[in-house]
């Protein structure tokens, strides 16, 4: 099993899963809501004539937990979906060799309760 990891813009979130499912095959998902910056090192903008820095972004951090034959599909699909068309700050994916994945519910391990 491989644990595959994607910062995204929260605007892409849903095009992400969805590129997933369609390309890859692979169903579940764990979204966790983030902040971060990258080499854009944040954004500044106006508001009411004072300009104001944010250093940190709207991030959400997907997670994957896939079987080693699907992992470079998922990798490819997110980096696809998760590409905006600007200049930085779409995100990044990485992957982890997952040695132990049981299902919570059974105890068992995650390949055999996905396959009933």
């Amino acid at each position: 099993m491989v644990k595959v990891e994607a910062v995204v813009i929260r605007e892409r979130i849903e095009t992400v899963i969805d590129a997933v499912e369609d390309q890859a095959g692979h169903i579940g998902v764990t979204v966790i809501e983030a902040v971060g910056h990258g080499r854009q090192r944040g954004i500044t903008h106006e508001y009411r004539g004072r300009v104001f820095e944010s250093r940190f972004l709207p991030k959400a951090l997907l997670v994957f937990v896939v079987e080693d034959g699907k992992a470079d599909a998922v990798v490819h699909a997110i980096a696809d979906a998760a590409r905006s068309g600007g200049e930085s700050g779409d995100g990044i994916v990485w992957t982890t060799a997952a040695a132990t994945v049981l299902h919570s519910r059974t105890g068992r391990p995650l390949e055999e309760a996905e396959a009933r």
